[in-house]
């Protein structure tokens, strides 16, 4: 019995902090602000599946960090921690139609800039399978995301 509990709650002190604190945004478009509150500037616009990581919260809004390491604060309602969710962190990526170098680039989209932002499908190995705001799918090498 002493071993499963410790092991249960290693495996949740390892898993649960790290997944509690992933965000995407859930709409279309979404101001992330300097401060708390409408009132506060503007310092970034972002689109739809814009991973964020939760670094805490004040009322109605969470302060964020994005994958440079920049901290802004986004409206509760603008962000859900359903999915995950990832953002191109390197000047150009491609897109393939499998998990793998030997699979072709995709004909539509064969590759995507920095920024570009992705609902992850599912994990497979170094790959990841993405899914862009319009519902195409598409398999990018995990190292080139920040996935949250």
């Amino acid at each position: 019995m002493f071993r499963f509990a410790f092991f249960s709650t290693l495996i949740s002190q390892l898993t649960f902090p790290t997944l509690a604190c992933a965000l995407c945004i859930n709409v279309k478009k979404a101001n992330l602000r300097s401060g708390p509150g409408t009132k506060n500037p503007i310092s970034w616009e972002v689109f739809q599946y814009m991973p964020l990581q939760k670094q805490k919260k004040k009322g109605s809004w969470i302060k964020v960090k994005d994958f440079e390491g920049d901290q802004h604060w986004v409206y509760k309602k603008l962000v859900t921690s359903r999915y995950m969710c990832g953002v191109v962190k390197v000047k150009k990526a491609n897109l393939r139609t499998g998990p793998g170098t030997r699979y072709k680039l995709a004909s539509d989209l064969p590759s995507v800039e920095k920024y570009t932002v992705f609902k992850v499908a599912k994990i497979k190995g170094e790959w990841a399978k993405v899914t862009d705001s319009f519902g195409d799918s598409y398999w990018i090498f995990r190292k080139l995301l920040w996935i949250n």
